[in-house]
């Protein structure tokens, strides 16, 4: 079996600020970040579709320690955002100082943009990843 969407083009999508998904054609789920089958109903039948980029955070968790070979960019705050289409994603939060994130952050409207990380000791190079602003 392959990958329908695989990382390499989602990751070139994000580098439009695009937020490549896969919709399930047996029940309708959208899955996002990619993955082989329907995250609900594990059906192959999948199509790429692009995604809003909108949501809602539902939770968070900040990193003090980066991975190695990106220390210098800690801390940095994680949200796990579910998107207006339904699936949950993860990306990196801007717009606010990681000593000022508290709980008030659950629930705030974010939309999709992106950066190109680099590469670092356990990975294949650089590639873009989600990064969450508030909407206005």
């Amino acid at each position: 079996m392959e990958y329908k969407l695989d990382f390499r083009t989602y990751s070139d999508a994000l580098k439009k600020n695009k937020l490549l998904g896969l919709k399930c054609n047996d029940c309708g789920t959208f899955t996002c970040p990619p993955k082989m089958t329907c995250q609900e109903c594990a059906g192959t039948d999948l199509e790429i579709v692009e995604l809003s980029g909108n949501g809602e955070i539902v939770t968070f968790t900040q990193t003090f320690v980066a991975p190695q070979g990106r220390e210098c960019e800690a801390p940095y705050t994680i949200v796990m955002v579910e998107l207006d289409e339904g699936p949950w994603t993860m990306g990196n939060l801007i717009d606010i100082a990681p000593d000022k994130i508290n709980m008030e952050l659950i629930g705030r409207k974010v939309r999709l943009g992106h950066k190109v990380f680099p590469g670092d000791t356990y990975s294949d190079g650089e590639a873009a990843r989600p990064l969450f602003s508030f909407q206005i």
